[in-house]
């Protein structure tokens, strides 16, 4: 019989303790790291995660072989390295594995955001790694889910199928190889550059809170974001805002699904416009607002994803007045620069590379000078 893969999940959150949890249910040795002790004190006291997934029938205790804060320690015995942190903290756990990482390993980011894998891979470079890993991004994550204790984390929805890609995706069908026991669902999702300019979350969060900034501050999140937020004026933002990133990833060559395709993929709904269709789908009544504007909507989305579609969109020529304007309000309001703070084609590494040079670093993994 052969020798189930060892996992290790970097990242205690509810999205890492539930995926730490379910790899450890289904019998696979899983080491889990967060880089503050006090958070996974209670989980190394208990030697594992109790998990609770009502709909998909699993529950139970999921041990773990390993719970630890040092990184060596962490990436030591590892064959997959799924990363589960904001996409803010990508670089700086690029910087703390870049010692460490050897030879064959995988590391997968859960999910990329946008350009998340190519700001990793530039991150291990400037940190002189030279070790063969396999690099991937996902273009959602897999589970909806929420943490119910310092141990514990329930499953409220396992997604059927999630676009992956490598860096080079050359290398894709390798990723999915050594995942399938594991996880099934995921599936090829052509390169980074398509799992990123299909970042639904760019499109709706950012504009959406900002759109609603007042309501939000008034009322603390007490109103159906979705519902209540999404009036005809805004989905004509969000719209406009839509149509500029599927010309970014056209101008890349890329056919990216516009958001109304996506509504009919993601929750087979539909409707005349951006307005119709989000409020033909069932799954976004009851869901409520945040609660501050001190967000990941924001200080997650725009500069993780708003900003590097914007920014290639102005390397290739293509209008994003838009969502300049929405980055430029999200800085007012938290009264930083996201257009410095973000994922910049600039500070990716790739500002000097035409379209076919793009295209070629991110399936074949050359970088031309």
């Amino acid at each position: 019989m052969a020798q189930k893969i060892r996992y290790t999940v970097i990242g205690a959150g509810h999205g890492g303790k539930t995926m730490a949890a379910h790899l450890g249910l289904m019998g696979f040795p899983t080491t889990l790291y967060n880089r503050t002790p006090e958070h996974i004190y209670a989980i190394k006291q208990l030697g594992g995660i109790e998990l609770d997934y009502p709909d998909g029938d699993i529950r139970g205790f999921g041990k773990l072989v390993g719970i630890t804060s040092n990184m060596e320690e962490a990436l030591e015995m590892a064959e997959m390295i799924m990363v589960v942190v904001p996409s803010s903290a990508h670089a700086d756990i690029a910087k703390v594995c870049a010692p460490f990482l050897k030879d064959g390993q995988t590391v997968i980011l859960h999910p990329g955001r946008t350009c998340g894998a190519i700001e990793f891979a530039k991150v291990l470079k400037d940190n002189n790694c030279q070790a063969d890993i396999d690099l991937a991004e996902t273009e959602t994550f897999i589970y909806a889910s929420r943490s119910d204790g310092p141990a514990q984390a329930r499953i409220f929805r396992i997604k059927e199928a999630v676009p992956i890609a490598a860096l080079p995706s050359s290398r894709t069908r390798q990723v999915l190889d050594k995942l399938h026991d594991a996880f099934s669902q995921y599936i090829d999702g052509g390169n980074v550059l398509q799992t990123g300019l299909n970042n639904m979350g760019a499109i709706f969060h950012p504009a959406l809170s900002i759109l609603n900034a007042g309501w939000i501050e008034a009322t603390h999140g007490d109103y159906q974001f979705y519902i209540d937020g999404v009036t005809p004026s805004v989905a004509k933002v969000l719209a406009a805002l839509d149509r500029e990133r599927v010309t970014v990833a056209s101008s890349l060559g890329i056919r990216a699904r516009t958001a109304l395709e996506w509504l009919k993929m993601a929750y087979d709904t539909d409707g005349e416009d951006l307005h119709e269709a989000i409020h033909n789908q069932p799954g976004y009544y009851g869901i409520k607002a945040p609660p501050t504007l001190n967000h990941r909507y924001l200080f997650e989305d725009v500069p993780m994803s708003l900003v590097p579609i914007a920014s290639l969109g102005g390397r290739y020529g293509v209008s994003v007045r838009g969502m300049d304007a929405i980055i430029r309000l999200a800085s007012i309001i938290h009264r930083t620069d996201y257009w410095r703070r973000g994922r910049t084609i600039e500070k990716l590494g790739i500002d000097n590379l035409s379209v076919g040079e793009l295209t070629h670093y991110v399936t074949e993994g050359v970088m031309e000078k």
